[in-house]
Protein backbone atom coordinates (compact mmCIF):
# COMPACT_ATOMS: atom_id res chain seq x y z
CA UNK A 1 0.00 0.00 0.00
CA UNK A 2 2.65 2.02 0.58
CA UNK A 3 6.92 1.87 0.72
CA UNK A 4 7.85 3.92 3.80
CA UNK A 5 5.71 5.37 6.69
CA UNK A 6 7.61 8.22 8.67
CA UNK A 7 6.63 8.87 12.48
CA UNK A 8 8.27 12.09 13.33
CA UNK A 9 8.23 13.89 16.26
CA UNK A 10 8.48 17.45 15.49
CA UNK A 11 6.67 19.88 12.84
CA UNK A 12 10.33 21.05 11.26
CA UNK A 13 11.18 17.02 10.55
CA UNK A 14 7.53 16.70 8.98
CA UNK A 15 8.22 19.80 6.63
CA UNK A 16 11.43 18.73 6.13
CA UNK A 17 10.07 15.33 4.77
CA UNK A 18 7.66 16.69 2.70
CA UNK A 19 10.07 19.14 0.83
CA UNK A 20 12.19 15.83 0.63
CA UNK A 21 9.56 13.65 -1.21
CA UNK A 22 7.35 16.13 -2.46
CA UNK A 23 4.45 14.84 -4.42
CA UNK A 24 5.37 11.08 -3.57
CA UNK A 25 4.11 11.95 0.33
CA UNK A 26 0.70 12.33 2.13
CA UNK A 27 0.79 13.46 5.54
CA UNK A 28 -1.81 10.84 7.55
CA UNK A 29 -3.29 11.77 11.09
CA UNK A 30 -7.05 10.31 11.52
CA UNK A 31 -6.54 8.11 7.64
CA UNK A 32 -10.22 7.56 7.78
CA UNK A 33 -9.69 9.18 3.75
CA UNK A 34 -6.16 8.16 2.65
CA UNK A 35 -6.64 4.40 3.76
CA UNK A 36 -9.67 3.89 1.86
CA UNK A 37 -8.04 5.93 -0.99
CA UNK A 38 -5.36 3.48 -1.07
CA UNK A 39 -7.66 0.09 -0.54
CA UNK A 40 -9.46 1.51 -3.58
CA UNK A 41 -5.92 2.43 -5.19
CA UNK A 42 -7.70 5.74 -6.10
CA UNK A 43 -4.25 7.85 -4.64
CA UNK A 44 -0.85 5.87 -4.42
CA UNK A 45 1.39 7.49 -2.69
CA UNK A 46 4.58 6.36 -1.69
CA UNK A 47 5.48 7.64 1.40
CA UNK A 48 3.57 8.35 4.27
CA UNK A 49 4.24 10.98 6.86
CA UNK A 50 2.03 10.18 10.26
CA UNK A 51 2.20 13.56 12.30
CA UNK A 52 -0.06 12.08 15.12
CA UNK A 53 3.12 11.88 18.02
CA UNK A 54 3.33 15.92 17.16
CA UNK A 55 2.82 17.90 20.42
CA UNK A 56 0.64 20.11 21.01
CA UNK A 57 -1.31 19.91 17.82
CA UNK A 58 -4.71 18.59 19.34
CA UNK A 59 -5.65 21.78 20.55
CA UNK A 60 -8.89 24.08 20.29
CA UNK A 61 -7.59 27.41 21.80
CA UNK A 62 -10.05 30.65 21.95
CA UNK A 63 -7.66 33.50 21.74
CA UNK A 64 -8.85 36.77 21.78
CA UNK A 65 -12.47 35.79 20.13
CA UNK A 66 -10.76 33.73 17.49
CA UNK A 67 -10.67 29.88 17.64
CA UNK A 68 -7.86 27.64 16.60
CA UNK A 69 -8.23 24.43 15.34
CA UNK A 70 -4.83 22.00 15.43
CA UNK A 71 -4.30 19.91 12.46
CA UNK A 72 -4.77 17.17 14.85
CA UNK A 73 -8.29 18.08 16.32
CA UNK A 74 -10.63 15.51 15.92
CA UNK A 75 -14.20 15.84 15.32
CA UNK A 76 -15.18 14.39 18.45
CA UNK A 77 -12.43 16.69 20.44
CA UNK A 78 -14.84 19.71 18.87
CA UNK A 79 -17.95 17.73 19.64
CA UNK A 80 -16.75 17.60 23.47
CA UNK A 81 -15.51 21.54 23.59
CA UNK A 82 -17.82 23.46 25.51
CA UNK A 83 -16.31 26.33 24.10
CA UNK A 84 -17.36 24.98 20.23
CA UNK A 85 -20.67 24.22 21.61
CA UNK A 86 -21.33 27.89 23.24
CA UNK A 87 -19.68 30.14 20.47
CA UNK A 88 -19.41 28.16 17.02
CA UNK A 89 -22.34 25.81 17.57
CA UNK A 90 -22.68 24.97 13.55
CA UNK A 91 -19.43 23.29 13.56
CA UNK A 92 -20.30 21.06 16.74
CA UNK A 93 -23.31 20.01 15.21
CA UNK A 94 -21.41 19.42 11.89
CA UNK A 95 -19.38 17.09 14.25
CA UNK A 96 -21.69 15.39 15.85
CA UNK A 97 -23.42 14.33 12.24
CA UNK A 98 -20.03 12.99 10.78
CA UNK A 99 -19.60 9.03 10.45
CA UNK A 100 -19.46 7.13 13.71
CA UNK A 101 -17.42 7.61 17.30
CA UNK A 102 -14.69 5.48 16.08
CA UNK A 103 -14.42 7.72 13.25
CA UNK A 104 -14.98 10.83 14.80
CA UNK A 105 -12.08 9.33 17.20
CA UNK A 106 -9.83 9.38 14.09
CA UNK A 107 -10.59 11.73 11.43
CA UNK A 108 -9.79 15.33 12.07
CA UNK A 109 -11.25 18.74 11.35
CA UNK A 110 -7.62 19.36 9.08
CA UNK A 111 -8.22 16.10 7.08
CA UNK A 112 -11.66 17.20 6.44
CA UNK A 113 -10.95 20.38 5.06
CA UNK A 114 -8.13 19.32 3.12
CA UNK A 115 -9.80 16.72 1.43
CA UNK A 116 -12.02 19.09 -0.28
CA UNK A 117 -14.88 17.00 -1.02
CA UNK A 118 -18.07 19.47 -1.40
CA UNK A 119 -20.04 17.24 1.08
CA UNK A 120 -17.47 17.23 3.86
CA UNK A 121 -19.80 18.20 6.88
CA UNK A 122 -17.56 20.40 8.69
CA UNK A 123 -16.23 22.76 5.47
CA UNK A 124 -19.99 24.33 4.83
CA UNK A 125 -19.83 25.70 8.74
CA UNK A 126 -16.46 26.83 8.43
CA UNK A 127 -16.84 28.34 5.69
CA UNK A 128 -19.97 30.39 7.16
CA UNK A 129 -17.76 31.16 10.38
CA UNK A 130 -15.38 33.15 7.84
CA UNK A 131 -12.17 30.29 8.30
CA UNK A 132 -9.00 30.62 7.11
CA UNK A 133 -6.22 27.99 7.18
CA UNK A 134 -2.69 28.36 7.81
CA UNK A 135 0.18 26.51 5.56
CA UNK A 136 3.32 26.01 6.58
CA UNK A 137 6.40 24.94 4.72
CA UNK A 138 10.25 24.68 4.51
CA UNK A 139 9.89 27.93 2.10
CA UNK A 140 7.59 29.98 5.13
CA UNK A 141 3.84 30.47 5.75
CA UNK A 142 0.81 32.02 4.52
CA UNK A 143 -3.07 31.93 5.38
CA UNK A 144 -5.60 31.92 3.18
CA UNK A 145 -9.57 32.68 3.56
CA UNK A 146 -11.65 29.47 2.45
CA UNK A 147 -12.80 31.37 -0.37
CA UNK A 148 -9.39 31.20 -1.32
CA UNK A 149 -8.07 27.80 -0.45
CA UNK A 150 -10.55 26.05 -2.80
CA UNK A 151 -10.46 25.47 -6.13
CA UNK A 152 -12.91 23.16 -7.10
CA UNK A 153 -13.93 19.53 -6.32
CA UNK A 154 -10.96 17.78 -4.33
CA UNK A 155 -8.20 20.50 -5.20
CA UNK A 156 -6.87 23.25 -2.78
CA UNK A 157 -4.52 25.46 -3.34
CA UNK A 158 -2.37 23.90 -0.86
CA UNK A 159 1.13 22.97 -2.40
CA UNK A 160 2.99 19.71 -2.56
CA UNK A 161 5.51 20.11 0.31
CA UNK A 162 2.88 22.56 2.68
CA UNK A 163 1.13 21.24 5.89
CA UNK A 164 -1.96 22.93 7.05
CA UNK A 165 -1.43 23.60 10.89
CA UNK A 166 -4.24 26.21 11.97
CA UNK A 167 -7.61 26.52 11.09
CA UNK A 168 -8.93 29.66 12.68
CA UNK A 169 -11.99 31.50 12.70
CA UNK A 170 -13.69 34.11 14.78
CA UNK A 171 -16.18 33.28 17.63
CA UNK A 172 -20.20 33.91 17.16
CA UNK A 173 -20.73 36.74 19.41
CA UNK A 174 -24.32 37.37 21.92
CA UNK A 175 -26.65 38.25 18.62
CA UNK A 176 -25.26 35.56 16.33
CA UNK A 177 -27.57 32.38 15.99
CA UNK A 178 -26.71 29.55 14.02
CA UNK A 179 -27.09 25.95 12.78
CA UNK A 180 -26.24 23.43 10.78
CA UNK A 181 -28.91 21.11 8.89
CA UNK A 182 -27.51 17.30 7.27
CA UNK A 183 -29.73 14.98 4.88
CA UNK A 184 -28.37 11.85 4.30
CA UNK A 185 -29.47 8.25 3.07
CA UNK A 186 -29.22 6.79 6.78
CA UNK A 187 -29.33 8.15 10.13
CA UNK A 188 -25.53 7.63 10.97
CA UNK A 189 -22.56 7.13 8.77
CA UNK A 190 -24.08 9.16 6.09
CA UNK A 191 -22.52 11.08 3.05
CA UNK A 192 -24.12 14.26 3.26
CA UNK A 193 -26.81 14.34 0.13
CA UNK A 194 -27.14 18.19 0.69
CA UNK A 195 -26.17 19.62 4.52
CA UNK A 196 -26.22 23.68 5.04
CA UNK A 197 -24.63 26.30 7.36
CA UNK A 198 -26.66 29.29 8.65
CA UNK A 199 -25.53 32.04 10.75
CA UNK A 200 -27.22 34.99 11.42
CA UNK A 201 -27.23 37.93 13.81
CA UNK A 202 -30.37 39.20 14.38
CA UNK A 203 -30.76 43.11 16.56
CA UNK A 204 -34.26 43.35 18.12
CA UNK A 205 -35.51 40.39 16.14
CA UNK A 206 -34.01 42.19 12.93
CA UNK A 207 -31.56 40.42 10.64
CA UNK A 208 -28.11 42.68 10.52
CA UNK A 209 -25.99 39.81 9.02
CA UNK A 210 -26.75 36.85 7.38
CA UNK A 211 -24.00 33.86 6.05
CA UNK A 212 -25.39 30.63 4.37
CA UNK A 213 -23.14 27.95 3.31
CA UNK A 214 -23.98 24.76 1.33
CA UNK A 215 -22.62 21.26 0.57
CA UNK A 216 -22.96 18.42 -1.81
CA UNK A 217 -24.82 21.08 -4.23
CA UNK A 218 -21.91 22.15 -6.35
CA UNK A 219 -18.32 21.45 -7.07
CA UNK A 220 -17.21 23.13 -3.78
CA UNK A 221 -19.13 24.70 -0.93
CA UNK A 222 -21.05 27.44 -2.02
CA UNK A 223 -22.68 30.51 -0.39
CA UNK A 224 -25.76 31.83 -0.92
CA UNK A 225 -25.39 35.51 -1.58
CA UNK A 226 -29.07 35.93 -2.90
CA UNK A 227 -30.71 34.80 0.13
CA UNK A 228 -27.84 36.82 2.25
CA UNK A 229 -28.89 39.95 0.58
CA UNK A 230 -32.49 39.44 0.96
CA UNK A 231 -32.47 38.20 4.47
CA UNK A 232 -30.77 41.49 5.74
CA UNK A 233 -32.94 43.97 8.17
CA UNK A 234 -35.81 41.66 8.03
CA UNK A 235 -37.10 39.68 10.44
CA UNK A 236 -38.31 35.81 10.38
CA UNK A 237 -41.88 35.61 9.87
CA UNK A 238 -43.43 32.81 7.57
CA UNK A 239 -43.37 34.71 4.56
CA UNK A 240 -39.61 35.88 4.74
CA UNK A 241 -38.75 32.03 5.51
CA UNK A 242 -40.66 31.00 2.96
CA UNK A 243 -38.95 33.17 -0.18
CA UNK A 244 -35.75 32.73 1.67
CA UNK A 245 -36.13 29.25 0.86
CA UNK A 246 -37.16 29.49 -2.60
CA UNK A 247 -34.43 31.57 -3.21
CA UNK A 248 -31.82 29.56 -1.65
CA UNK A 249 -32.36 27.06 -5.00
CA UNK A 250 -29.67 29.71 -7.50
CA UNK A 251 -27.14 28.95 -5.84
CA UNK A 252 -26.77 25.37 -6.71
CA UNK A 253 -25.32 23.87 -9.54
CA UNK A 254 -25.63 20.29 -8.52
CA UNK A 255 -25.08 16.68 -10.25
CA UNK A 256 -26.82 13.51 -10.49
CA UNK A 257 -25.07 10.70 -8.47
CA UNK A 258 -25.52 7.23 -6.41
CA UNK A 259 -27.37 9.41 -3.39
CA UNK A 260 -29.66 11.15 -5.35
CA UNK A 261 -30.11 13.06 -8.40
CA UNK A 262 -29.78 16.88 -8.97
CA UNK A 263 -33.27 18.05 -9.36
CA UNK A 264 -33.70 16.15 -5.20
CA UNK A 265 -30.64 18.55 -4.30
CA UNK A 266 -32.10 21.76 -5.80
CA UNK A 267 -35.36 21.15 -4.10
CA UNK A 268 -33.59 20.11 -0.76
CA UNK A 269 -31.72 23.30 -0.51
CA UNK A 270 -35.12 24.88 0.10
CA UNK A 271 -36.24 22.55 2.85
CA UNK A 272 -32.71 22.19 4.64
CA UNK A 273 -32.80 26.43 4.70
CA UNK A 274 -36.25 26.49 5.41
CA UNK A 275 -35.87 23.99 8.76
CA UNK A 276 -32.66 25.96 9.87
CA UNK A 277 -34.15 29.62 9.42
CA UNK A 278 -37.16 27.96 11.99
CA UNK A 279 -34.57 26.62 14.12
CA UNK A 280 -33.01 30.19 14.40
CA UNK A 281 -36.44 32.00 14.97
CA UNK A 282 -37.82 29.49 17.06
CA UNK A 283 -34.85 29.28 19.29
CA UNK A 284 -34.55 25.07 18.64
CA UNK A 285 -31.40 24.86 16.98
CA UNK A 286 -29.73 22.55 20.08
CA UNK A 287 -32.89 21.09 21.05
CA UNK A 288 -31.54 17.77 20.34
CA UNK A 289 -28.18 18.36 20.92
CA UNK A 290 -26.36 16.06 23.38
CA UNK A 291 -25.51 16.94 26.88
CA UNK A 292 -23.73 14.03 27.24
CA UNK A 293 -22.45 13.15 24.19
CA UNK A 294 -21.01 9.49 23.27
CA UNK A 295 -17.26 9.17 22.19
CA UNK A 296 -16.07 6.12 23.05
CA UNK A 297 -12.97 7.55 25.30
CA UNK A 298 -13.18 4.89 27.56
CA UNK A 299 -11.42 6.32 30.48
CA UNK A 300 -9.03 8.63 28.51
CA UNK A 301 -9.53 12.38 27.89
CA UNK A 302 -9.89 11.73 24.55
CA UNK A 303 -6.14 12.69 23.42
CA UNK A 304 -3.50 10.61 21.95
CA UNK A 305 -0.26 10.51 23.50
CA UNK A 306 2.59 12.00 21.79
CA UNK A 307 5.91 11.81 21.94
CA UNK A 308 7.97 14.64 23.88
CA UNK A 309 11.29 13.72 22.56
CA UNK A 310 12.48 14.54 19.13
CA UNK A 311 13.02 11.43 16.98
CA UNK A 312 12.09 9.92 13.33
CA UNK A 313 10.71 6.38 12.97
CA UNK A 314 10.79 4.53 10.05
CA UNK A 315 8.97 2.18 8.43
CA UNK A 316 9.98 0.79 5.05
CA UNK A 317 7.66 -2.10 2.98
CA UNK A 318 9.44 -5.61 3.15
CA UNK A 319 12.33 -4.30 5.31
CA UNK A 320 14.03 -5.36 9.05
CA UNK A 321 11.70 -2.43 11.02
CA UNK A 322 9.63 -3.68 13.78
CA UNK A 323 6.23 -2.59 15.53
CA UNK A 324 7.18 -2.33 18.86
CA UNK A 325 3.71 -2.46 20.51
CA UNK A 326 1.67 -3.80 23.17
CA UNK A 327 -1.50 -5.45 23.03
CA UNK A 328 -3.63 -7.08 25.29
CA UNK A 329 -1.04 -6.32 28.17
CA UNK A 330 1.47 -8.10 26.06
CA UNK A 331 4.31 -6.43 24.30
CA UNK A 332 4.86 -7.87 20.75
CA UNK A 333 7.71 -7.30 17.94
CA UNK A 334 6.06 -7.49 15.17
CA UNK A 335 8.09 -7.97 11.12
CA UNK A 336 6.21 -7.79 8.10
CA UNK A 337 3.66 -5.69 8.80
CA UNK A 338 4.91 -2.05 7.63
CA UNK A 339 2.50 -1.81 5.54
CA UNK A 340 -0.59 -3.28 6.65
CA UNK A 341 -3.66 -1.59 8.50
CA UNK A 342 -4.04 -2.51 12.40
CA UNK A 343 -6.98 -5.12 11.44
CA UNK A 344 -4.74 -7.13 9.17
CA UNK A 345 -1.45 -7.09 11.35
CA UNK A 346 -3.81 -8.18 14.49
CA UNK A 347 -5.31 -11.05 12.10
CA UNK A 348 -2.10 -11.98 10.39
CA UNK A 349 1.02 -11.59 12.34
CA UNK A 350 -0.34 -11.38 16.45
CA UNK A 351 -2.53 -14.41 15.47
CA UNK A 352 -5.93 -12.48 16.95
CA UNK A 353 -8.57 -13.22 14.98
CA UNK A 354 -11.64 -12.01 17.09
CA UNK A 355 -11.05 -8.78 15.77
CA UNK A 356 -12.91 -8.74 12.25
CA UNK A 357 -12.55 -8.07 8.88
CA UNK A 358 -16.52 -7.01 7.32
CA UNK A 359 -15.76 -3.76 5.11
CA UNK A 360 -12.14 -2.43 5.41
CA UNK A 361 -13.52 0.91 4.81
CA UNK A 362 -14.98 1.79 8.38
CA UNK A 363 -18.48 0.99 7.63
CA UNK A 364 -19.46 -1.72 9.74
CA UNK A 365 -17.93 -1.42 13.17
CA UNK A 366 -16.91 -5.38 13.36
CA UNK A 367 -12.61 -4.17 13.91
CA UNK A 368 -13.41 -2.02 17.05
CA UNK A 369 -10.88 -2.02 18.99
CA UNK A 370 -9.19 0.41 21.78
CA UNK A 371 -6.13 2.39 20.42
CA UNK A 372 -4.18 3.79 23.71
CA UNK A 373 -8.14 3.27 25.81
CA UNK A 374 -9.87 5.06 22.45
CA UNK A 375 -11.97 3.22 20.57
CA UNK A 376 -11.32 3.14 16.71
CA UNK A 377 -11.99 1.02 13.48
CA UNK A 378 -8.87 -0.70 13.29
CA UNK A 379 -9.38 -1.05 9.23
CA UNK A 380 -8.94 2.39 9.26
CA UNK A 381 -5.32 2.64 11.59
CA UNK A 382 -2.04 1.83 9.72
CA UNK A 383 -0.36 -1.16 11.54
CA UNK A 384 3.31 1.55 11.88
CA UNK A 385 0.50 3.76 14.11
CA UNK A 386 0.37 0.62 16.88
CA UNK A 387 4.26 1.43 17.58
CA UNK A 388 4.34 2.41 21.27
CA UNK A 389 0.60 2.00 21.29
CA UNK A 390 -1.30 0.12 23.57
CA UNK A 391 -4.14 -2.13 21.75
CA UNK A 392 -6.83 -4.10 23.35
CA UNK A 393 -8.99 -5.80 21.40
CA UNK A 394 -12.16 -8.38 22.29
CA UNK A 395 -9.90 -11.35 23.74
CA UNK A 396 -8.62 -8.48 26.11
CA UNK A 397 -11.35 -8.16 27.77
CA UNK A 398 -12.27 -10.83 30.11
CA UNK A 399 -9.67 -10.89 33.71
CA UNK A 400 -9.39 -13.51 35.74
CA UNK A 401 -11.57 -16.41 33.98
CA UNK A 402 -14.48 -13.73 34.41
CA UNK A 403 -16.40 -12.45 31.42
CA UNK A 404 -16.42 -8.48 30.90
CA UNK A 405 -19.89 -7.15 31.98
CA UNK A 406 -20.72 -6.65 28.56
CA UNK A 407 -19.79 -10.07 27.05
CA UNK A 408 -21.96 -11.57 30.16
CA UNK A 409 -24.79 -9.69 29.07
CA UNK A 410 -24.51 -10.88 25.30
CA UNK A 411 -24.86 -14.63 26.85
CA UNK A 412 -27.66 -13.58 29.23
CA UNK A 413 -29.74 -12.05 26.47
CA UNK A 414 -28.93 -13.91 23.25
CA UNK A 415 -27.38 -11.12 21.86
CA UNK A 416 -25.38 -12.94 18.97
CA UNK A 417 -27.10 -14.13 16.06
CA UNK A 418 -24.39 -15.48 13.22
CA UNK A 419 -21.87 -13.39 15.83
CA UNK A 420 -19.34 -11.87 12.99
CA UNK A 421 -19.95 -8.37 14.17
CA UNK A 422 -20.28 -9.49 17.82
CA UNK A 423 -16.86 -8.36 18.58
CA UNK A 424 -17.76 -5.13 17.59
CA UNK A 425 -20.78 -4.33 19.25
CA UNK A 426 -18.94 -5.88 22.41
CA UNK A 427 -15.75 -3.63 22.33
CA UNK A 428 -17.84 -0.60 21.83
CA UNK A 429 -20.59 -1.27 24.64
CA UNK A 430 -17.73 -2.06 26.55
CA UNK A 431 -15.67 1.47 25.69
CA UNK A 432 -19.23 2.88 26.79
CA UNK A 433 -19.70 1.73 30.48
CA UNK A 434 -15.95 2.83 30.97
CA UNK A 435 -17.17 6.22 29.50
CA UNK A 436 -20.43 6.59 31.14
CA UNK A 437 -21.33 3.42 33.53
CA UNK A 438 -25.41 4.61 33.47
CA UNK A 439 -26.04 5.37 30.40
CA UNK A 440 -29.16 6.46 28.95
CA UNK A 441 -31.22 4.00 25.94
CA UNK A 442 -30.06 7.04 23.06
CA UNK A 443 -26.53 7.01 24.48
CA UNK A 444 -26.40 2.96 24.13
CA UNK A 445 -27.45 3.69 20.41
CA UNK A 446 -25.30 6.10 19.58
CA UNK A 447 -22.24 3.95 21.04
CA UNK A 448 -23.48 1.21 18.48
CA UNK A 449 -24.16 3.82 15.37
CA UNK A 450 -20.85 2.34 14.20
CA UNK A 451 -21.67 -1.11 14.19
CA UNK A 452 -23.56 -3.04 11.62
CA UNK A 453 -25.12 -6.34 12.30
CA UNK A 454 -26.87 -7.16 9.07
CA UNK A 455 -29.01 -10.01 11.33
CA UNK A 456 -30.45 -7.45 12.70
CA UNK A 457 -30.09 -8.35 15.81
CA UNK A 458 -30.22 -4.53 17.30
CA UNK A 459 -32.79 -4.92 20.35
CA UNK A 460 -31.24 -7.44 22.09
CA UNK A 461 -27.75 -6.18 22.10
CA UNK A 462 -28.89 -2.69 23.59
CA UNK A 463 -30.80 -5.05 26.09
CA UNK A 464 -27.31 -6.45 27.04
CA UNK A 465 -25.51 -3.22 27.05
CA UNK A 466 -28.27 -2.35 29.79
CA UNK A 467 -27.76 -5.36 31.57
CA UNK A 468 -24.01 -4.86 31.90
CA UNK A 469 -24.21 -0.91 32.74
CA UNK A 470 -26.76 -2.57 35.89
CA UNK A 471 -24.57 -4.92 37.03
CA UNK A 472 -21.81 -2.46 36.71
CA UNK A 473 -23.32 -0.03 39.14
CA UNK A 474 -24.45 -2.87 41.26
CA UNK A 475 -21.04 -3.74 42.24
CA UNK A 476 -19.66 -0.56 42.51
CA UNK A 477 -22.23 0.38 45.26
Amino acid sequence: MWHTYYTPTTLGETLRLLALHGKDARLIAGGTDILIELERKIRTPGVLIDITHIPGLDQIRLVKNVFHLGPLVTHNQVVASQAIVERAYPLARACWEVGAPQIRNRGTIAGNVITASPANDTIAPLWALGASVTLRSVRGERALPFYEFYKSVRKTAMADDEMLTDISFPAMNDEERGTFIKLGLRRAQAISVVNAAVILELHRDAIVKARLAYGSVAPTIVRAPEVERYLIGKSLTDEVIQRASELARSAASPIDDVRGPADYRVEMMNVTTMRALRQIRDGTERADYPDRPTLLWGKTNGHFPTWPEPQLITHTENGSETIETTVNGKRHSIRGANDKTLLRMLREDVGLIGTKEGCAEGECGACTVCLDGIAVMACMVAAPRAHGANITTIEGLAHDGQLHPVQDAFVKYNAVQCGYCTPGFVMAGASLLDENPQPTNYQIQQSISGNLCRCTGYYNIVAAIHEAATNVQRKNE
